[in-house]
């Protein structure tokens, strides 16, 4: 189905694997059209209530594929009518828009877009091995594939402005200290607390968590009064949910919900 991802079902929780491994899972445009196909028939699919991003190979991602765009410089390009740029910049805008949480399984390096696509998840969960870099100043460029607007909001923004003007490379541990991610595991744990809290996310009411997620990522940009009409206009539409119903239910009843996704 994919020649660059390896995609996977646990229940309710999709996982989307990068798998270049000789190129750690650079994101050349090839890789980057699957994973946008990849993202779109996640979004649609109503069983599927959590994602995992991940990268096979002991790599989340080494970035842009510098190789590809020195090939296409040679007139070695499989794709003429696309910009990978255009289409790095959607993916990682798809990933940030995805309506059901989504978690970056990190173990190796995160680096430059392919950091960008993790910080675009709502959690980053990362083997005790994992290493980080904002790479653009290294080669004297900006951050960009909308790193500049998701590091601030992740890290805060003194941490984010030492990230990306040192062009340090940050330890797991580091990344933990700074916020940079949610969870640090051991690398033979990180697959099972991964899971573990996707599932969790997966067993929630998906329709409330959907709307929570829409409201917190675009609140920076209202004010308080406008906000809380979007709130509004969001619990009409979790009011007329099933699990709106159950949860009320499980309140009276004193015992836990059992939340069916709709």
């Amino acid at each position: 189905m994919y020649r660059f991802l390896e995609t996977e079902r646990h229940g309710a929780v999709g996982v989307i694997a990068l798998n270049r491994p000789e190129a750690r899972n650079a994101l050349g445009m090839g890789i980057t059209i699957e994973l946008r196909r990849a993202l779109r028939e996640a979004a649609a699919d109503r069983t599927m209530r959590a994602l995992v991003l991940t990268g096979r190979g002991g790599a989340f991602s080494a970035g842009a594929d510098v190789k590809e765009w020195a090939d296409k410089s040679k007139g070695d390009n499989p794709w003429p009518d696309m910009n990978w740029v255009e289409e790095s910049l959607r993916l990682v805008q798809q990933v940030h828009d995805m309506p059901k949480p989504t978690i970056a399984m990190i173990d190796g390096a995160a680096v430059g877009a392919g950091l960008d696509m993790a910080l675009a998840c709502d959690f980053r969960y990362a083997s005790e091995r994992s290493k980080f870099i904002c790479s653009y100043t290294n080669v004297g460029y900006n951050p960009d594939c909308g790193g500049t607007w998701l590091m601030p909001r992740v890290m805060g923004l003194e941490a984010a402005k030492r990230f990306a003007f040192t062009g340090d490379l940050w330890t797991a541990a580091v990344a933990l200290e700074n916020r940079l991610v949610s969870h640090v595991s051991p690398t033979d744990r990180l697959v099972d607390d991964t899971l573990a809290f996707a599932q969790r996310l997966a067993a929630g009411p998906t329709v409330a968590i959907a709307q929570a997620k829409k409201l917190l990522n675009s609140a920076h940009s209202r004010s308080l009064s406008d906000q809380q009409l979007e709130e509004v206009a969001a619990g009409k539409i979790c009011a007329q949910t099933q699990d709106h119903a159950e949860g009320l239910a499980a309140a009276n009843e004193r015992r836990a919900p059992r939340f069916v996704g709709a």
